[in-house]
C-alpha cells in the first residue's frame, strides 16, 4: 500500500507530506485548493510526461516521493523481474525529480533508475482512475487482460504461451526456408558463386600481413642485398679479414698461453662465446637476401597481384580475410540448408501440425476458463451496477474466437474479448466506448474494480472525483462500494461528495493559505470534530448551519 507521499515545489504545493493508512481514505477541499495538483504529482511519479511548468515559480526543481509497504509476494516477484526489490523492512521508495532545465531523474530505494523501469514498476503498486481516464474500459485490447485477471487462470495462460512460443519459433523457421522455385534457384546460384569466388583464392589467416611485409622488402631489394652482403662479408664471409676469422685466430693465440697464464683460458672461452653469437648474426643477415636468386620486379608484381585480389574480395565480403572467411562459412551453410530445404521443410511441416495441435488444445482450455469467468463477471457486475443505481444496465462479455488459419493464434490465445453494455431494456448490447457516458463509465469502472479488487494484485487504487454528475443517493452508494472495496485494497478517493467522504475510514482536508505573500497548499488529517466541520462545509456551501452540522454528524454516525 501507499504508506506516505511527499511533494515539494509543485505549483502551489510548497511542501506537502502525508502519511496514509490502509482502508478507505477521502480527500476533500474547496475548488482550487490544490486537489488536482496532488493527482498530477502522483501521475508524474508514475511516469507521466514531465512539464517544467509544474515547478513552483522561483524554485530550481520539483520532487515527488512515495513509500510503498506491505508489498505482496506476487507483486514482489514481478518487481524482482524488473531488478527491483523491497528493502529489509519490506518497503519500496520511489522518487522522481524535475529541474527547470527539463532534466528528470528517477531513484528507487535510493538508487538511480530509468523512466522505463518506473513506468513498468508503478502500475504493479498503484492505479489512478479519474473521470476522463477510462482507457481500461474503452480500449478493447485491455479487456482480455482484465478478464484473465478475474478468471485467475495463470496456469492455463502460461501453458498456452509456452505452446504458442514453440509454434511461433517453428513457423519462423519454416518461413525462412520456404522459397518459391525461382527465388530458390537465384539464391542457390548466388551462394555458389560467392563460395567459389572466395575459394578460388585459397585464403589463409594472416596472409595479407605477410604479403605486405614481403612487398616492402621487395621494393627495397637492392638496398637489402647491398647492405646485407657487406655485413655478412665483414662478419664471416671474408676468408682472412672477417670478424669470425680474427676471433678464431685470437682464440688460438690465447690457447698457446694457457699453461703460462691460467687467466687466458677464461678469456679464450668468452671470445669463443662471442664468436658463435657473431656467427649467428652473420647467418641471419645472409637470410635478408634469401630471394636474391629471384627477379625482384617479377616477384613484386606477383605479390601486388595477390594483394589486389584479396582486397577485391574484402570489398565484397568483409573488411579483412577473417571476415571474408566467416562470410564464406555462412554462405556455405545457407547453401547446404537451401539445397536440403525440401526434406527439411517436409519434416518441419509435420512437426508444425503436432505443435499446432498442442497450441489448439491449450487455447481451448484457456478459452473455457474465459467463457466461465465471463458468465460470472456479467452476473457480478450486473449486481454491482444495480446497487450503484444502474439497474437497467446490462453488462456482457463477448468472448469470440478467431477464424482458422495461421493468424488464428496470438500471444493471448485465439480469443477476442470485448465488454458490451445495453443501457436501456430491449436494446442490444453494444461496445462500451460507443454507449456509456463519462459518469456511467466511472461507475462501471468502480463496479469492475469491486469485482477484481482481490485478484488484480494492485494494492492501492485512487479515484479522482468519481462522484461527478451523480446524485446524493447514488454518491452514498458509491461511497459504500468504495468502503467494501477497501477491505481488500487501499482505496483513496478525491471527492466533492459529503456522502462519500463521511464513509471513509480516514479523512484529509486539502487547504490553500497565504504565506509570505504566496499561496501554499497543505493537507490536514482531520479528527472527529474536523470531519464534522468539513462535511458540514460541503453540505452548506457559503455558510454552515446547525442543521447541516447535525446532518454531517448523522452521516458519520450512520456508517
Amino acid at each position: 500500500m501507499l504508506s506516505s507521499l511527499y511533494i515539494e515545489n509543485v505549483a502551489v504545493l510548497k511542501t506537502v507530506s502525508v502519511d496514509l493508512t490502509r482502508g478507505f481514505s477521502a480527500f476533500t477541499g474547496e475548488t482550487g485548493a490544490g486537489k488536482s495538483m496532488i493527482i498530477d504529482s502522483i501521475n508524474f511519479l508514475l511516469g507521466s510526461r514531465a512539464d517544467r511548468e509544474m515547478i513552483r515559480k522561483g524554485e530550481a526543481r520539483a520532487c515527488v516521493r512515495a513509500i510503498f509497504s506491505e508489498i505482496s509476494p506476487p507483486t514482489g516477484e514481478m518487481l524482482a523481474s524488473l531488478g527491483l526489490a523491497p528493502d529489509e523492512d519490506g518497503m519500496l521508495m520511489v522518487e522522481r525529480t524535475l529541474t527547470t532545465e527539463g532534466h528528470s531523474a528517477v531513484r528507487i530505494n535510493g538508487r538511480p533508475s530509468t523512466l522505463s523501469v518506473l513506468r513498468a514498476a508503478t502500475p504493479l503498486l498503484l492505479h489512478i482512475h479519474g473521470q476522463n481516464d477510462n482507457r481500461m474500459l474503452t480500449d478493447t485490447e485491455k479487456h482480455i487482460d482484465i478478464l484473465d485477471g478475474y478468471a485467475d487462470n495463470p496456469r492455463e495462460l502460461s501453458a498456452y504461451r509456452e505452446a504458442y512460443a514453440a509454434l511461433s519459433a517453428l513457423r519462423r523457421e519454416i518461413r525462412a526456408i520456404s522459397l518459391d522455385e525461382g527465388e530458390r534457384l537465384r539464391l542457390l546460384e548466388m551462394l555458389r558463386f560467392q563460395v567459389e569466388d572466395i575459394d578460388a583464392l585459397s585464403l589463409h589467416m594472416g596472409e595479407e600481413e605477410k604479403l605486405e611485409e614481403k612487398r616492402t622488402r621487395l621494393r627495397h631489394a637492392e638496398r637489402i642485398a647491398k647492405n646485407s652482403s657487406f655485413a655478412y662479408r665483414a662478419l664471416k664471409g671474408s676468408e682472412k679479414g672477417s670478424v669470425i676469422y680474427i676471433l678464431s685466430r685470437t682464440i688460438q693465440a690465447l690457447g698457446q698461453l694457457q699453461d703460462i697464464i691460467p687467466e687466458s683460458e677464461e678469456l679464450s672461452a668468452k671470445l669463443e662465446e662471442y664468436m658463435w653469437l657473431i656467427d649467428d648474426v652473420a647467418e641471419r643477415v645472409s637470410d635478408f637476401a634469401e630471394d636474391g636468386d629471384l627477379d625482384p620486379t617479377v616477384e613484386l608484381n606477383r605479390v601486388e597481384e595477390r594483394l589486389d585480389a584479396i582486397r577485391r574480395l574484402c570489398k565484397k565480403y568483409g573488411a579483412d580475410i577473417e571476415e571474408v572467411l566467416a562470410f564464406r562459412e555462412k554462405a556455405a551453410a545457407r547453401l547446404d540448408e537451401i539445397s536440403t530445404a525440401d526434406d527439411r521443410l517436409v519434416a518441419l511441416k509435420k512437426e508444425e501440425k503436432s505443435k499446432r495441435l498442442v497450441a489448439e488444445e491449450a487455447a481451448l482450455r484457456l478459452h473455457e476458463t474465459r467463457v466461465a469467468a465471463a458468465a460470472r463477471l456479467e452476473r457480478e457486475l450486473t449486481e454491482h451496477l444495480a446497487f450503484l443505481d444502474m439497474p437497467r444496465v446490462r453488462f456482457e462479455v463477448a468472448v469470440t474466437t478467431r477464424d482458422e488459419g495461421e493468424a488464428r493464434f496470438e500471444k493471448n490465445g485465439y480469443d477476442r474479448v470485448e465488454f458490451m453494455i445495453a443501457t436501456n431494456p430491449g436494446e442490444p448490447a453494444a461496445p462500451m466506448a460507443k454507449i456509456a457516458s463519462g459518469g456511467e463509465l466511472s461507475r462501471i469502472m468502480l463496479a469492475l474494480k469491486s469485482a477484481i479488487a482481490d485478484k488484480d494484485g494492485i494494492a492501492t487504487v485512487i479515484y479522482d472525483e468519481i462522484d461527478t454528475g451523480v446524485s446524493g443517493k447514488t454518491a452514498r452508494k458509491i461511497g459504500m462500494k468504495l468502503r467494501d472495496t477497501a477491505k481488500t485494497a487501499q482505496v483513496i478517493c478525491v471527492t466533492h461528495s459529503a456522502q462519500i467522504a463521511s464513509l471513509a475510514d480516514t479523512h484529509y482536508k486539502i487547504c490553500k493559505e497565504e504565506k509570505n505573500g504566496r499561496a501554499e497548499t497543505r493537507v490536514d488529517l482531520l479528527d472527529w470534530e474536523g470531519r464534522i466541520s468539513e462535511i458540514s462545509r460541503i453540505l452548506g456551501g457559503l455558510s454552515v448551519t446547525e442543521a447541516q452540522r447535525r446532518a454531517a454528524l448523522d452521516m458519520l454516525e450512520g456508517q
